[in-house]
């Protein structure tokens, strides 16, 4: 990571590659460097703006600063990304972590209800079942 960082300006695939070397590194979710992913998504969408990454990037600065921190950083992707059921996944994870069932549950069935994805569907669904009282 630090050499193909190290060879000039990095692009977006060296980015990438740099946020999954510093994913893999972490033994445990709670080990990981948020602020260092946070700041190489930073980059990373100032270089290559695109939705992903910066949902990416909303992920690790909550996941830095807190999940209380995370729904300012999803309101700047409205415009982007709303209805998106990646979104309201991102967005029923964080409220759950910072202690809003209630809130978590209703993007959850609104993630399930925006995938395609069967397989996705039926995790969603299943995780909105776990956040019922």
């Amino acid at each position: 990571m630090e050499e193909a960082l190290s060879q000039g300006p990095p692009g977006a695939y060296q980015l990438q590659a740099a946020i999954a070397a510093l994913h893999d590194e972490a033994e445990r979710a709670e080990d990981t460097d948020w602020p260092q992913i946070f700041a190489l998504y930073d980059v990373l969408v100032r270089r290559a703006p695109e939705p992903m990454a910066g949902l990416g990037r909303a992920v690790a600065y909550a996941m830095a600063h807190g999940p209380r921190a995370g729904p300012g950083e999803l309101a700047a992707l409205e415009d982007q990304l709303g209805g998106h059921y990646r979104l309201e996944a991102v967005r029923a994870h964080l409220l759950e972590k910072a202690g809003d069932r209630e809130g978590a549950l209703a993007a959850c069935r609104a993630a399930a209800k925006g995938t395609l994805s069967g397989p996705e569907a039926h995790y969603l669904r299943t995780r909105a079942a776990r956040l019922l009282p």
